[in-house]
């Protein structure tokens, strides 16, 4: 078990690192950005989108509803099928973790890949796909802003405030899990797969590619689970280019992933959604194991040097660094189902939606429940005649901030509160139900009306 250990420390700095950069990109950077240049129907949003999203920090699960809220607020489709490409095979966490663990070659190449598929994605959505009427790019925008990303005016502390809350409460409850999960794989691949179960791959670039490709479609695993189920897979003998290929197809391309792209984009995205990914892989898989044989570039020289670091220990700020992960992880997953835990709240805000007027978020307005003295019933502070809805499909704080988004949207909604735990929200004001089951189904859940 000491490969897990050494795993688990060589990461841990580095993703603390990584979580906390993306929590200021996250408080810092004003979310109308990415409307305004996504709006155009030309391959220039496709580029923008990519270059977008390969820094952000969403697993598949969060980045299907942005995307699609994106689409609603006027970006295009071929921009929109870019940012489902490239963001969750990256992001600025697993890029360093990537580095942390893989070494600066895996780190050049995982961006770069996804840099080029996405954009190849998007270019084929874009010349294949018919282009609907959408809403010009001001509008975009100020729909973004309307729904909640424009609040970037608030002090300084405030915002910073904000940055750590994101980095280290909510994207530890929404990728720790999958983390978690992709050491614990790991583990259980180090310790009871023998060597000799995959001779038959060892220098096989195909054979590899062709058993990751059957293991990451139908399986979750997110940029930053995925690193040490590569890791493990490479040191029992898989080629690098086929942990590239773990890296790139696993984040981007599961069924759950799949069948949402097939229900709101359609067939043809669909297809220039898997047929990129697919190609994208196993050409850079291919091109990485070429380079490797031919030893013009070491992708295995990393991992060497650090299996001889596991057998001489590791620093102490390496293990300080894994201690107060593994605090993080408990104070997200575990706490919080005991009703304890620091900055973690079923608010219906979700740390995501800026500010008011007056300069303070929904919270300190008082929407929420137990941060502000008051029970955990959704339906605080809404207004008389609401609308209760039942939301299936929200796994993490993205999910429910993009429906709440798009519930207030609909014409009429005057107050929304949604609750991904219960998966629940509660709409105030006169909208048409059917219109708000339509907001909801449209960035691919499912929403009935709760009795």
């Amino acid at each position: 078990m000491n490969e897990i250990f050494h795993l688990i420390n060589g990461m841990s700095p580095y993703l603390l690192l990584g979580f906390g950069l993306a929590g200021l990109m996250h408080a810092f950077i004003p979310g109308h950005l990415y409307a305004r240049y996504l709006a155009s129907p030309d391959l220039r949003s496709v580029l923008y989108a990519t270059l977008f999203g390969i820094p952000l920090p969403l697993c598949s699960c969060g980045v299907i509803p942005t995307a699609m809220s994106l689409r609603r607020e006027g970006a295009s489709s071929g921009a929109v099928t870019a940012f489902l490409v490239a963001t969750p095979q990256t992001g600025v966490d697993s890029i360093i973790a990537t580095y942390s663990l893989m070494g600066w070659p895996f780190a050049l190449v995982r961006p770069a890949a996804a840099l080029v598929t996405a954009v190849l994605a998007g270019s084929v959505t874009h010349f294949f796909v018919r282009e609907e009427a959408g809403k010009t790019p001001e509008h975009a925008a100020e729909a973004h802003n309307h729904n909640g990303h424009g609040g970037h005016h608030a002090p300084f502390l405030e915002r910073l405030k904000t940055a750590l809350r994101y980095a280290y409460v909510e994207m530890m409850g929404d990728i720790g899990k999958w983390l978690a999960i992709g050491l614990l794989v790991a583990a259980l691949i180090t310790v009871f797969v023998p060597t000799e179960f995959f001779a038959v791959f060892q220098g096989n670039t195909w054979a590899s590619m062709l058993l990751v490709l059957c293991i990451s479609i139908p399986m979750y695993l997110c940029a930053t689970g995925s690193i040490p189920i590569a890791v493990a897979l490479m040191l029992k003998g898989l080629t690098p280019g086929a942990a590239l290929v773990l890296l790139m197809a696993g984040p981007a391309c599961n069924v759950a992933s799949l069948l949402v792209v097939r229900k709101v984009m359609g067939l043809r995205t669909l297809l220039a959604y898997i047929v990129s990914i697919v190609l994208g892989a196993v050409g850079f898989g291919t091109a990485v194991d070429v380079l490797q044989f031919s030893g013009k570039m070491d992708f295995l020289g990393h991992l060497t040097q650090n299996a001889a670091c596991c057998h001489e220990g590791m620093a102490w700020w390496m293990w300080a660094s894994s201690v107060v992960l593994a605090l993080l992880l408990v104070n997200a997953l575990v706490l919080p189902r005991f009703g304890w835990g620091w900055g973690r709240t079923s608010c219906c805000c979700h740390g995501h939606h800026g500010h008011g007027e007056d300069g303070k978020t929904p919270c300190e307005n008082g929407c929420c429940g137990e941060e502000h003295g008051h029970d955990d019933d959704v339906d605080h502070g809404v207004p008389a005649a609401t609308v209760r809805l039942t939301v299936r499909g929200m796994t993490c704080s993205h999910c429910a901030a993009a429906v709440e988004r798009a519930l207030r949207g609909v014409e009429g909604v005057t107050d929304v509160r949604v609750n991904q735990q219960a998966g629940e929200a509660v709409v105030g004001g006169n909208a048409d139900a059917e219109a708000l089951m339509k907001a909801v189904d449209d960035i691919g859940f499912e929403a009935d009306l709760k009795a």
